[in-house]
């Protein structure tokens, strides 16, 4: 797993890495994670997912770490800072996602280091997200340190189509 660079891209890398970005998608959906898309996920819509972000990594709203293994792409979270006036200090987590291949082996743990760091070198101390209640990201949030201030029953459809709950988290650094 020490051969994994963790590392921020930009918008002209991240388009020219599309196929491997939707891929990582993908293979999350087909997995069960439910990162706002259901089962069926085509690559072509999973490389329009990562093209509607390309606007955002530009302008620096939107900042996109990966795991590289120096062959491809096989993991990504995404930071996305507040843009409000009055949030200057909060961002939130997303598409934290790591190939089914490589989970549980410690990588989901180095791209959520690498993203907290990221967000306080941008001046951000309170970051959100939300997850699946119950999954195993919802275990790795709690084993980081972030607090969990909600869960929304029936709030988002499993990949399958099924109401699931979510918890949403934050963290102050």
């Amino acid at each position: 797993m020490s051969a994994i660079v963790i590392r921020e891209i930009g918008a002209a890398e991240a388009e020219r890495r599309i196929a491997e970005l939707g891929a990582i998608l993908r293979d999350a959906v087909d997995g069960g994670a439910s990162v706002n898309f259901l089962a069926g996920l085509t690559q072509a819509e999973a490389e329009a997912f990562w093209r509607g972000q390309l606007a955002g990594l530009a302008d620096g709203s939107r900042h996109l770490l990966v795991a590289d293994d120096g062959e491809k792409l096989v993991g990504t979270v995404v930071l996305t800072l507040a843009p409000q006036p009055n949030q200057p200090h909060r961002a939130d987590v997303g598409k934290m996602l790591v190939l089914s291949s490589l989970r549980r082996q410690g990588l989901g743990c180095r791209l959520l280091e690498a993203v907290e760091a990221l967000a306080r070198a941008k001046g951000r101390t309170l970051l959100m997200l939300d997850t699946t209640t119950g999954s195993s990201g919802d275990r790795l949030y709690r084993c980081r340190g972030w607090v969990e201030y909600g869960i929304v029953p029936a709030h988002a459809l499993s990949t399958l189509g099924i109401p699931t709950a979510t918890s949403f988290f934050y963290k102050q650094m």
